[in-house]
């Protein structure tokens, strides 16, 4: 049953329509640009969590080229594939395909040709793991997530997210050839993450997928069981971020203290939107948090696997907390 508050509290949405935006040229409107910086956050990530790195620019660059185009292509098949639904919703429908803006036969000319310009680079770039994992994270988030889990489930996104945590898999395997246990933890951690940045973000679309009869969970559950949910998914995000001390090759020791402020401001983000379930700028504080503090983690990654960071370890970590149990 929908909760009342639901029904009484209009979504932020309804007042982000009446301003307008600038459009984008249709054809790069529909590669979804906006989501692809996070996606390569994450693929650096993945890189920095190998035993082979720091890797030459060229594998960086190539491989970092490789995810943006299979990013794009899945955007745009994600595109063709709601067309529809999108057309139905006065958010969405001023979209490039809905609106007619771009033919249907150019959108999947286009989305085949990226696709196949990104396996061919992170073959040639990087290596073949790396290419079909990228494929297959294409292929998760249209078949699995859009075309399967969305319509069907109100834990669409809890499933879904696999596709959004592959890209640390094509990071680790474009420079080691393979798949350490760190690549696995990151890929863990983003699993968990998704849920509570798109629960955020369902809160203030919530009337718009209740209209087309999409069953996000505030749809299906209400406001008071999504807003828990995001505690608990924020919670398993703190608890698993955590355990990247112990996975890193070099430097767990400044990551495990540059990722507390992180998880401080996430479970505080969350704690406000707990107090206030039904206001948007709280749901909002939590989706804009989640993003920042996902690039944060890939950031400190960065940092901890530079020499500077690589030079503490996990052990010297543990020698100081002795003394620091007496204070």
């Amino acid at each position: 049953m929908v909760s009342a508050t639901v029904n009484a509290q209009p979504s932020a949405a309804c007042h982000e329509r009446a301003r307008p935006k600038a459009k984008l040229p249709a054809w790069l409107e529909i590669a979804k640009p906006r989501l692809i910086p996070l996606l390569l956050a994450t693929t650096a990530g993945g890189m920095a969590l190998s035993e082979g790195w720091p890797a030459n620019s060229a594998t960086i660059s190539l491989t970092l080229l490789g995810g943006s185009l299979a990013s794009a292509a899945a955007g745009i098949l994600n595109c063709l594939w709601e067309q529809e639904l999108d057309g139905r919703m006065q958010r969405t429908s001023g979209r490039a395909l809905p609106s007619g803006r771009l033919a249907q036969g150019m959108a999947m000319t286009l989305a085949v040709a990226l696709t196949t310009a990104a396996v061919l680079v992170l073959c040639l770039g990087a290596n073949p793991l790396a290419a079909a994992l990228a494929l297959l994270g294409l292929c998760s988030y249209v078949l699995l997530y859009t075309a399967l889990l969305k319509p069907r489930t109100a834990q669409n996104i809890v499933i879904g997210g696999v596709a959004g945590a592959i890209p640390p898999l094509v990071g680790a395997a474009a420079i080691s050839g393979h798949l350490s246990l760190g690549a696995w933890w990151l890929f863990a951690l983003v699993m968990v993450w998704t849920p509570a940045h798109f629960w955020a973000l369902a809160l203030l679309l919530r009337d718009d997928y209740r209209e087309v009869g999409i069953p996000m969970l505030p749809v299906v559950k209400g406001v008071a069981v999504t807003v828990r949910g995001i505690q608990t998914y924020a919670w398993l995000t703190v608890l698993v971020s955590l355990l990247g001390a112990l996975v890193l090759p070099s430097g767990g020791v400044l990551y495990a203290l540059l990722v507390i402020p992180f998880n401080a401001r996430l479970l505080q983000q969350c704690h406000a939107l707990r107090q206030r379930p039904d206001d948007p700028a709280a749901a909002r504080g939590v989706f804009r948090w989640s993003i920042f503090y996902l690039f944060g983690i890939c950031l400190l990654l960065l940092l901890a696997r530079s020499p500077q960071g690589s030079g503490l370890a996990v052990g010297e970590l543990m020698a100081l907390l002795p003394p620091l149990q007496g204070l």
